[in-house]
């Protein structure tokens, strides 16, 4: 049943995080239009920079808690590796109810309301000569941040699992680093050929 609550969390933050990951493509495409039209036409667009900040913004928002169920975001592990599974999600766990939730749960609430009330304004940005609106972004601050505090709720259940187990549940992932693809890759092609070979 836990795992099962862990996993819907992770699935969830997945279809968002791949969802707002078509941010990236759309900011490439507009910011090569921008430099394309600046300099070889000497034609700068009145949109391009607000949409890029919008669309960054978007992005960081709303992919945090896919991050984190990823286990993405940076540590300074270099003590934290060295330490029992069990004594990480001892230490993780008390983080987490510490500094993170505190954290997450005051950006909901002051992100709600700041986000109705950009939503109430219509609010657009004053530093665009085209007067681009501005309240998408500041309503999604807060769904944001739920998602990052339900996350949150599933990273605490996988401490405790990992203190009753002493070693980590395993995570979804769908993205993996070339360097680790490549590295698994010659492990497996490494013991394919020892398996062939026989023993001496």
């Amino acid at each position: 049943m836990i795992n099962r609550l862990i996993y819907g969390v992770d699935q969830l933050n997945r279809m968002v995080g791949h969802a707002f990951a078509w941010c990236i493509l759309i900011l490439t495409f507009g910011t090569s239009y921008e430099v394309f039209v600046r300099y070889a036409l000497s034609n700068p667009t009145s949109w391009a920079f607000d949409m890029s900040y919008l669309l960054y913004g978007a992005l960081f928002f709303m992919s945090g808690a896919y991050t984190l169920s990823r286990n993405g975001h940076v540590r300074g592990d270099f003590l934290y590796r060295t330490w029992r599974p069990r004594t990480q999600g001892i230490v993780e766990l008390t983080l987490y109810v510490l500094f993170f939730f505190p954290g997450v749960l005051a950006l909901v609430y002051a992100g709600w309301s700041y986000g109705l009330e950009a939503l109430r304004l219509r609010e657009a940005s004053v530093w665009s000569p085209v007067g681009v609106p501005v309240w998408q972004m500041k309503i999604l601050i807060p769904f944001g941040a739920g998602l990052l505090t339900l996350q949150g709720f599933a990273e605490v259940l996988r401490c405790i699992q990992c203190i009753r187990d002493n070693g980590w549940p395993q995570r979804l992932h769908d993205v993996e680093e070339l360097e680790s693809a490549i590295r698994h890759e010659q492990e497996a092609l490494a013991k394919r050929q020892s398996m062939q070979a026989g023993p001496t």
